[in-house]
């Protein structure tokens, strides 16, 4: 699976490609150097995947700044606990 100089795949496939390698790896009947590059191949999925979150995280902050530019985090959570519907444990 390497893809180093291939454009990267998209949040939901290299998230779809990782649970691959997860079952893979849970069936447990790789060759031990088949089961590396498979973890190998999931390290740097999982990696890509966490960067693009946080990305899509700062994009989010940014669009949800007030006219000052201050984060507006209490319209983001009063406009969540609106769409609950009750508390959560």
């Amino acid at each position: 699976m390497k893809e180093d100089n291939e454009k990267p795949k998209s949040f939901e496939a290299s998230l779809e490609a990782l649970e691959q390698i997860v079952h893979q790896l849970e069936n447990g009947d790789l060759p031990l150097e088949k089961s590396l590059e498979l973890f190998e191949d999931g390290i740097r999925l999982s990696r890509q995947c966490q960067e693009r979150l946080n990305q899509a995280e700062r994009r989010i902050e940014i669009l949800l700044r007030d006219s000052q530019g201050r984060p507006a985090v209490s319209a983001f959570e009063a406009a969540q606990s609106i769409s609950d519907n009750g508390p959560t444990d």
